[in-house]
């Protein structure tokens, strides 16, 4: 999974994510960050996020520039290990999404995602639970993709 960043005019870092299809079968509407599973074709799992990003919104892989790597984090429903990469790359990119996956890219600036922590609680499949979460510009960020972001927010 990639975690693409990019600094505006005045300095101040913004992340980029994608928000699924509503009628998806899997994780339909969640806001998430570019990513996919592995394919023997790629090397290592820095490949992976690159290709997966290019496929899913059209960044080419030589527009990113490799960061880090966050904390391998677990998902809880599918029992997957996301393994996130934080890659740098400018600003004003012209989105091609893949329409089958992606509904939209969603840009938050660092700043407004840290002010907007809160825990929550959230209902799934009938189950009510608190978990952390991020709600900006009325998107609302929780589940693996949050523990991704409090991760990046330590870090940064």
């Amino acid at each position: 999974m990639l975690v693409p960043l990019y600094l505006d005019a005045a300095g101040a870092p913004h992340a980029v994510f994608t928000e699924r299809r509503p009628e998806l079968r899997r994780h339909a509407g969640e806001i998430s960050f570019p990513g996919g599973r592995r394919e023997p074709q790629d090397p290592h799992l820095w490949a992976t996020a690159l290709r997966e990003t290019q496929e899913e919104i059209g960044l080419p892989p030589d527009a990113v520039e490799l960061l880090g790597a966050l904390q391998p984090t677990p998902t809880f429903v599918t029992n997957y290990a996301i393994y996130p990469f934080v890659g740098l790359i400018e600003p004003g990119f012209d989105w091609v999404l893949e329409r089958a996956e992606v509904g939209q890219v969603i840009e938050l600036s660092v700043a407004e995602l840290r002010r907007s922590h809160a825990q929550r609680r959230l209902v799934r499949q009938g189950l009510p639970f608190r978990t952390d979460t991020y709600a900006v510009d009325g998107h609302l960020i929780w589940g693996a993709t949050a523990r991704i972001v409090a991760d990046l927010l330590a870090r940064l």
